[in-house]
């Protein structure tokens, strides 16, 4: 079974990704651009494995032992030795084909490339290589460690044996997979929040019903966690303005075009709770 990961961003899902597969037992390759931003990732990954210590989920050995298999590194040519590679960089196109475009030429034949993106068409991806038959699409949910799901997503060329290693590696790090069989726009998951939030801010927009009461039908009502609106405010007004952007424009479909209000908060900077601002204050 492979066993040498390397992932490509230290941010939170990088982390999050990294920490579960060093937990599971796989030696790690954590990269990213800067020595700051790979020092901010592995304090990440201590902090939260001394959590699930202190919650007696965790030995303090286990912890220590699966701190030692993640090695941090600036260079991209670390990622060769990988029997799977999952990349977890900033949502554009661009970057992301500039990566695996390197990746294709670093990594050996056998290698499986695999991108976290929740949007981002993975033939769009996987374009970008000579071998697109190898490139899946893993995408993990935050925060990784606590999230169960890994939807696995089929780009139009991903071979069976791509797929099949994708699954065994999101359920060795103790993930339930779905898969998702057609290559379209937000998958199914961003497609289904990306409905639920916009459907939710045009009802606040218009003003059908306050923020607060329109979270609690769909906790109280449906048995969602959390409300749409409040769900915006911690992934992001701006990130998911993006992600219903992304497929409004790719599918052409109505009920994915963000309402101007979300444009507006955005453009003021109020981003939820990482601004302190949105939907609701923080």
């Amino acid at each position: 079974m492979a066993r040498k990961l390397a992932v490509i961003g230290a941010g939170l899902m990088g982390a999050g990704i990294a920490q579960v597969s060093a937990q599971a037992g796989y030696e790690v390759v954590l990269r990213d651009v800067t020595d700051e931003a790979l020092a901010r990732g592995k304090d990440g990954i201590r902090a939260s494995y001394e959590k699930f210590t202190a919650k007696g989920k965790m030995t303090p050995e286990d912890a220590e032992a699966a701190l030692a298999r993640i090695t941090t590194t600036t260079d991209l040519d670390a990622a060769a030795g990988a029997d799977l590679v999952v990349e977890a960089v900033f949502e554009k196109i661009e970057v992301k084909q500039e990566i695996f475009r390197a990746l294709d030429r670093i990594v050996g034949a056998e290698t499986v490339l695999a991108s976290n993106t929740s949007a981002i068409p993975i033939t769009k991806i996987a374009a970008a290589t000579e071998h697109p038959e190898r490139v899946v699409g893993t995408h993990f949910f935050s925060p990784v460690p606590l999230m169960q799901l890994c939807e696995l997503v089929r780009g139009y060329k991903t071979s069976d044996e791509t797929l099949a290693r994708a699954r065994e590696f999101a359920e060795a790090v103790g993930k339930t997979c779905i898969v998702v069989n057609r290559d379209v726009a937000g998958f199914v998951t961003t497609r289904l929040i990306s409905a639920l939030v916009v459907e939710a801010v045009k009802l606040y927009e218009s003003g059908v019903a306050s923020a607060e009461d329109i979270d609690a039908a769909c906790r109280l009502g449906f048995g969602h966690a959390m409300g749409p609106l409040a769900t915006t405010d911690l992934t992001g007004v701006d990130i998911l303005l993006h992600a219903t952007g992304n497929i409004y424009t790719e599918s052409q479909d109505e009920k994915f075009a963000p309402p101007e209000i979300m444009r507006r908060m955005v453009d003021a900077g109020d981003l939820g709770r990482k601004s302190g601002q949105g939907f609701y204050t923080y």
